[in-house]
């Protein structure tokens, strides 16, 4: 009786006094609040992200605007990718990134697209015959008071000194998905968006590209919000790691010069 009850308590000093494997505790998961425009790429990287380090990875995607203003009204997140400057600028004079952490990751480029059975052709240059193009019919844009795809369609076409011509004809989507998704649709004959959104769908066509100094550069600045948790970092290293960079590659975005 004396021995098993001494191999029993030592069989006990085993099992308290062996640390836990981290291996055995899931790791916790990851918010990412991302622009539309990064759907694809973002849902592509989580899971390749997720089957490296095991740590689930949860995306929320919508206009910059609306998920910057959501991080400003307390919502949960742990990291941010915007599609423009301006957004995260916004968070950081609230305070509410670790400017730190804060850096571009890749850029992307506008286009007009039109319904992959269109026939309309328009070579972009100033004072292109885009009203004439359109007629009756409107223009799918991004809202231009606060969605950043919008916000470089107006910029382009004012550049181009076609944006008074046009401006009345807008369609004024809630992101640049949505906008995209009119084109694709059939519902309005023309529409501005990013190259990578255009590329995705293949129920639209690129008509033209707008030259990159009608606008200022597209470019996609990433930051961990000050209330982060702990291994939030090491998602924003993998965005920039050489496995990463082939993920955006693949998608059409740009290397930063």
């Amino acid at each position: 009786m004396k021995l098993f009850l001494r191999s029993l308590l030592a069989c006990l000093a085993v099992v308290v006094g062996t640390p836990s494997r981290a291996a055995d505790v899931p790791p916790s998961e990851i918010v990412v609040f991302g622009a539309a425009s990064l759907t694809n790429v973002l849902q592509d990287i989580g899971t390749a992200y997720t089957a490296q380090t095991g740590q689930h990875v949860s995306l929320s995607f919508a206009a910059s605007s609306v998920l910057a203003r959501q991080i400003e009204a307390g919502t949960r997140a742990d990291v941010f990718v915007s599609a423009d400057e301006d957004w995260m600028d916004y968070l950081q004079t609230r305070k509410l990134i670790d400017p730190k952490t804060r850096h571009d990751i890749v850029m992307n480029r506008l286009v007009l697209i039109a319904p992959a059975a269109s026939d309309i052709k328009l070579k972009i240059a100033p004072h292109f015959a885009l009203a004439a193009a359109l007629g009756k019919e409107r223009l799918a844009i991004g809202d231009p008071g606060s969605v950043p795809a919008g916000r470089y369609a107006r910029a382009a076409l004012t550049n181009l000194g076609v944006w008074s011509e046009v401006s009345a004809h807008i369609v004024p989507a809630e992101d640049v998905r949505s906008a995209l998704a009119y084109v694709a649709r059939g519902e309005t004959p023309l529409g501005i968006v990013y190259e990578t959104d255009a590329l995705v769908e293949k129920r639209v066509r690129i008509v033209d590209t707008f030259p990159e100094d009608s606008h200022v550069p597209i470019t996609y600045p990433v930051a961990l919000i000050t209330t982060a948790k702990a291994g939030a970092g090491r998602f924003v290293g993998y965005l920039k790691s050489p496995a990463g960079r082939a993920v955006f590659t693949q998608y059409g975005f740009q290397n930063l010069p």
